[in-house]
């Protein structure tokens, strides 16, 4: 017989009943039933009732097992008695009645139970994770995660593409976020920087004529935590392709990412046609280049029912040539209770408030009735209705496709600042009134991204996305457009309001990406100090290619039902980047430090 085990905790059936068996594991509960005990053994495939009487030979040392001490126990597979089955384990017809035991590994008093789904504090469960991982619902997530990560290869092969490994000691490059820098011990002063994203070696792999690239990447980027992005590392399903256009990149990737969603999605429907959303239309509609399609709520501009009218904050802010005026359908908002929530929360985002207007029927309505005891239709109430009357209340309403019961919020100035809170406030408004369809996966293609924005903090046109996108239009665009009217060949992929994938067709031609960085306040002699390699290569026959990369991360965090990349990750660090189960960031010792000719210059407050 085996030294551990015969069996697999999770391999017993009915079939075996009668063997004599050996399996291995950690006590993952213990019941005393009178005398008699019952331990929940566990291992990586599943679980097993083992059963111990005083009868037993193991039974004296059984008494001492507690919870996660690892075990060999050795016994006979019998049915379980009748009435007693588990049809929610794969195990749950059979018992192992123990003969013989041994202790393989004691545990200490545990920081945080393995058994059940307890809510514990991050510290404790990132610095235990090792016990964390043992959780059921932790476990699965990563084999999930293995599994997508497969899925993606097999999807990814079938489709022509070859994978390739590319350096992770390599060139800072400008990606958008701070590098995590690597010193140098041969070059004295001089850093390596870990990838942002392999960009650059993989749009050089396409001057290499290598064609169809992918890889699962991992990317690093010095940048501060949040829910959708892990601190530090993060892995994305990289992927290039040549004498491609952007039409191309969709019909080679929408079907493997559908697939994965539809593969691992628990059953969930998943969207069959992608629709493709221009940028600048994501932001009316959605007040998000990501927005969460499962949310119904469309807002729509209605400044015209505001100009000139008797409510005067409105009417003077539209005075102004960039100012507008943006509603926020609420179906079944209609209550003044829900409509001061919304104020409320409004207020608490650091804004001023939130117009609103509440319709009603005017034929069933107590105070209208004492008014008219004719009314009929729908009315509004509420600041806004009171002061721009009942044929401006009526337009909108009819606008909005709004209905008795319903309300709108409104939200004014200049777009481009209140965009962002009014997509919250869409979101806030759908959530609370249980609009959406929060069972299924919405996918769409958001486009036509802007090639530049303005930096408002170093007052000068920036790069509004990725700097080696082409833009449209190509180099004529770049010498004759005003740069914050152009827009780029660049695309993500939305997924129930989050990004998770991000690509474009490349800049290919020197010349236009001279121009490109040029505008951006970036001379020539800087985009040959900086991108060398990938400009040299332009020189030398550059095909047309463009690409793409998907957050791995994000996609199994979507799939678990997860709302923290954490929960999907085996050893995420904290909220302040640091891993505590293995104490990193750690400080360098002077014997370190002199061999890479460095020397550490605390802050005054550290």
């Amino acid at each position: 017989m085996h030294a551990y085990r015969t069996h697999t905790c999770g391999q017993l059936r009915e079939e075996n009943i009668g063997q004599t068996v050996r399996i291995s594991g950690w006590c993952h509960r213990i019941r005393d039933h009178g005398g008699v005990l019952f331990i929940d053994l566990r291992d990586h495939y599943g679980l097993t009732q083992c059963v111990v009487d005083p009868d037993s030979a193991a039974f004296k040392l059984a008494e001492t097992f507690r919870s996660e001490w690892v075990v060999r126990l050795d016994g006979e597979v019998r049915r379980r008695p009748e009435g007693t089955g588990n049809d929610d384990m794969a195990t749950g017809q059979i018992e192992v009645y123990v003969r013989d035991a041994q202790v393989l590994g004691q545990a200490a008093e545990l920081p945080l139970p393995v058994f059940g789904e307890q809510d514990y504090p991050e510290e404790t469960r990132l610095k235990y994770r090792f016990l964390d991982l043992r959780r059921e619902r932790i476990h699965n997530n990563i084999m999930l995660r293995g599994q997508v990560v497969d899925s993606m290869r097999s999807r990814m092969k079938a489709a022509g593409f070859n994978e390739f490994q590319t350096p992770i000691l390599t060139a800072s490059s400008p990606e958008g976020a701070r590098d995590f820098l690597v010193p140098s011990r041969i070059h004295a002063g001089k850093f390596y920087a870990l990838p942002q994203a392999p960009q650059q070696y993989k749009q050089l792999l396409m001057m290499a004529g290598f064609d169809r690239y992918f890889q699962i990447a991992p990317c690093f980027r010095d940048e501060d935590p949040r829910a959708d992005r892990l601190p530090g590392e993060f892995y994305q399903l990289d992927l290039e392709m040549s004498f491609i256009t952007q039409e191309d990149v969709f019909q080679a990737i929408e079907p493997i990412i559908t697939g994965i969603f539809e593969q691992f999605g628990g059953g969930k429907p998943v969207t069959k046609n992608w629709p493709r959303i221009p940028y600048a239309e994501a932001m009316r509609k959605y007040g998000s280049d990501k927005p969460d399609l499962r949310n119904p709520i469309v807002m729509q501009e209605v400044s015209e029912h505001f100009r000139g009218s008797g409510f005067k904050i409105f009417a003077r802010l539209l005075e102004a040539p960039k100012n507008e005026v943006w509603a926020i359908p609420a179906p079944g908002g209609g209550q003044r209770t829900f409509a001061d929530r919304m104020n409320s929360w409004a207020q608490s985002e650091g804004q001023p408030g939130l117009g609103y207007i509440l319709f009603f029927d005017r034929s069933k309505d107590e105070t209208s009735l004492k008014a008219d005891a004719n009314a009929t239709g729908v009315g509004g109430r509420g600041p806004l209705a009171n002061n721009i009357g009942p044929e401006r209340v009526e337009a909108i309403r009819v606008q909005l496709g709004l209905n008795a019961g319903d309300a709108a919020f409104f939200v004014a100035g200049d777009p481009d600042k209140f965009a962002k809170f009014a997509g919250t406030a869409r979101i806030k408004v759908g959530e609370d009134l249980n609009l959406a369809d929060t069972e299924r996966f919405e996918l769409a293609w958001v486009v036509d991204f802007p090639m530049y924005e303005y930096n408002e903090d170093e007052k000068k046109i920036d790069f509004g996305h990725n700097p080696f996108s082409m833009p449209q239009g190509g180099l004529e665009a770049l010498q004759t457009q005003d740069p914050l009217t152009i827009k780029a060949f660049q695309y993500d992929i939305a997924c129930n309001g989050f990004e998770i994938a991000s690509g474009g067709i490349r800049n290919h031609r020197p010349e236009s990406m001279v121009k490109a960085f040029e505008i951006a306040g970036y001379g020539e002699e800087t985009v040959i100090e900086r991108f060398g390699g990938m400009y040299r290569a332009f020189q030398y026959g550059a095909p047309p290619h463009g690409g793409m990369a998907a957050g791995v991360d994000r996609i199994i965090m979507l799939l678990a039902g997860e709302q923290n990349l954490r929960e999907v990750s085996l050893f995420p660090m904290n909220q302040r980047a640091e891993d505590i189960l293995m104490g990193a960031p750690s400080s360098a010792t002077p014997k370190q430090l002199r061999e890479l000719h460095l020397r550490v210059n605390l802050p005054s407050n550290s």
